[in-house]
């Protein structure tokens, strides 16, 4: 590998930089020139391990040779056609969806292009079909940077700075982070106390159950750390909407479609959701998006909400190929690396006192570093040199949160490559260390 970036990713950067909006935070100076699974090259011929996937997107890899045929094969035929009309693979894609929704009865399908316009979906529909008002969210979530869905986002003020007023009606609670937990506990499990709390504070004194339409969650916080929440959390979560008649809201746009070896994170607590947000993953880089919710909770009428692009044919196309590939294989290999990825960097955990957690699930999994094991002080500083180090290594990584390092490749990634990735991981970290 040469020194990147090389001189024509840094013609391409200079360029970038006098005409491209400055609001992108950019993780690395890597310009990417084509890709094959989790390997990617860069437009000077550096090779390198991808274990961002495009922040979750790329769930069947680069350039999949069954995706790229669809979607070739979907664009020789027609690429548009508004929502006015219909398509085949609108409908094919919304069925296979439906048939994968986790909850019971039957489900309907709302199609995007986003995760933050599905997000902005998923609110509209509680209201409507509620006629209630409030929201509750969690503080370092990450719904997107939309005006609603920034409303609910809290991961980084940075993201809220300058926007407000923003949509009024939502109000933040602690997230049942059991590494950090910030209430005092009433339950041996921190994730009861987090739903004591919205119960006996935040209904009484702040948001009338009886207004609330209802609750927006992610099952694995993402941009906020790749925090897992408490095994008892989402039980006592539901038992509360169902007691107040507030619908609960998925928010599964990055840890959705397989990543963490099921269709939903939600399933692995065993509850059902009311309404699911997706994107990222769903069609392997192209813009997909949309909510599911049972047809008795999608009760709008026409027009109540649409858009130009949404169901488009070629992303379509890429879904489905992208479903299929989910289901035969890739799920089962999410599960099967992922516990390959946790076991490996348990044991760089152990070699290195700067891993306060290692915590995730399937192939979303995160390891923060901290100051110390004892005041588990996040080390922002740290994590940053680390990040450098991987990229100067040949590895392409991305961070969550304060200090959290995130591992989150390509569902197809095999154990051989997965397994070099993370030595190069430890190795910038023993470099950031100054080892």
């Amino acid at each position: 590998m040469t020194s990147a970036p090389g001189s024509k990713a840094r013609q391409i950067i200079q360029r970038d930089q006098g005409v491209v909006s400055r609001s992108y935070p950019r993780a690395a100076p890597f310009v990417m020139d084509h890709g094959l699974g989790s390997e990617v090259w860069d437009v000077d011929g550096n090779r390198f391990i991808d274990l961002a996937a495009g922040i979750a997107v790329c769930t069947t890899g680069h350039a999949h040779p069954k995706v790229v045929a669809a979607i070739r094969q979907q664009a020789e035929r027609f690429i548009h056609i508004s929502s006015d009309y219909y398509h085949l693979g609108w409908v094919e894609l919304s069925e296979k969806l439906a048939s994968i929704a986790p909850f019971a009865g039957p489900a309907r399908v709302f199609l995007g292009n986003s995760g933050a316009e599905a997000v902005e979906a998923a609110v509209k529909l509680a209201r409507h079909h509620s006629g209630r008002q409030q929201f509750i969210g969690f503080h370092g979530a990450f719904h997107g940077r939309t005006m609603g869905a920034l409303a609910f986002t809290s991961s980084k003020a940075i993201q809220r700075r300058g926007f407000s007023p923003l949509m009024p009606g939502v109000t933040h609670v602690p997230f049942p982070n059991p590494y950090r937990p910030v209430l005092q506990a009433t339950s041996d499990d921190y994730g009861e106390t987090v739903v004591d709390y919205i119960e006996n504070v935040v209904f009484k004194s702040v948001v009338p159950p009886d207004d609330c339409a209802a609750i927006l969650i992610e099952p694995i916080q993402g941009e906020g750390g790749y925090v897992v929440a408490t095994d008892g959390f989402f039980p006592a979560l539901r038992k509360l909407c169902d007691r107040h008649g507030i619908l609960l809201i998925v928010d599964e746009v990055q840890s959705g479609i397989g990543r963490t070896g099921k269709w939903w994170a939600i399933e692995h607590w065993g509850v059902e959701p009311d309404i699911v947000c997706f994107a990222k993953g769903v069609a392997s880089g192209l813009p997909l998006g949309g909510i599911l919710a049972p047809a008795a909770i999608m009760d709008w009428p026409e027009g109540a909400h649409g858009n130009t692009f949404g169901g488009n044919p070629v992303a379509c196309s890429a879904a489905l190929a992208t479903l299929e590939l989910v289901e035969s294989e890739l799920m089962a290999n999410a599960a099967a690396m992922g516990e390959f990825a946790l076991d490996a960097l348990a044991e760089i955990q152990s070699r290195h006192r700067s891993v306060g957690e290692v915590r995730g699930k399937g192939l979303m999994v995160g390891a923060e570093l901290v100051l110390d094991h004892g005041s588990k002080r996040p080390d922002h500083e740290l994590r940053e040199r680390v990040l450098q180090e991987a990229f100067d290594r040949g590895l392409l990584l991305l961070g969550a949160g304060e200090s959290a390092v995130r591992v989150v490749p390509a569902l197809s990634i095999d154990q051989r490559l997965l397994d070099e990735g993370l030595q190069i991981l430890e190795a910038s970290l023993s470099a950031a260390e100054g080892r």
